[in-house]
């Protein structure tokens, strides 16, 4: 039985790159009969930032830990364990300041343990052999040419964690201009949003069917 991971990370319950991602889930949903979907939302249920309990605790053996380190381990296992069942993730993320939100990047540091979920030997990873799909949403334009160019933190940073984990097959759809509908300044772009938009839940459906 095929397991699907379904992250959110934006604030909005109406964002673009949230309506997407679960426009890809029920797709994957309707192309795996049977499977299961493992959906987190880390604007309801936010991880912690990393402690030096949840630090330590990763070098330290079970029976010698702390009470606080036991805690903050638990909480990083229950996210680890969330990828190690899944056989493919979906993440949604809006670009908050050129970057992605801080709950998706604490999200990051609590699955990631050398050793465990990350190979720093040329080993597998925990995402090895699974395919992620990452759907973003902007404001604005970051494609070549665009007054923008140049200032995209979200997947050169999500390209490389991504791909520490293990991943090799790394897609990434873009909704882009999500602004032009609501700022003035932006009217004449309307319909290259629309088209964005369009193209990205076309690209979503066609990878949830893969």
């Amino acid at each position: 039985m095929s397991t699907l991971l379904h992250i959110d990370s934006s604030v909005s319950p109406g964002s673009a790159s949230r309506a997407v991602a679960g426009q890809f889930a029920a797709a994957w949903a309707d192309s795996h009969p049977g499977g299961s979907i493992i959906h987190r939302d880390l604007s309801i249920t936010q991880p912690p930032h990393l402690s030096w309990d949840a630090v330590s605790a990763s070098m330290t053996p079970d029976e010698a830990r702390t009470a606080e380190q036991a805690a903050a381990w638990q909480t990083r296992e229950e996210l680890i364990g969330e990828l190690e069942a899944a056989d493919n993730l979906v993440v949604s993320v809006p670009m908050y300041n050129w970057s992605i939100t801080s709950t998706l990047k604490a999200w990051i540091d609590g699955v990631i343990v050398v050793g465990r979920t990350v190979s720093m030997t040329g080993g597998p990873g925990i995402l090895t052999g699974k395919p992620v799909t990452v759907i973003t949403a902007r404001g604005g334009a970051y494609g070549p040419g665009t007054p923008q160019e140049g200032k995209d933190y979200q997947e050169p940073y999500l390209r490389h964690i991504f791909g520490a984990l293990g991943a090799t097959d790394i897609s990434f759809i873009h909704v882009e201009l999500t602004r032009a509908a609501v700022n003035p300044a932006m009217a004449d772009l309307v319909p290259l949003a629309t088209q964005s938009r369009e193209a990205a839940e076309k690209a979503a459906l066609a990878r949830a069917a893969a």
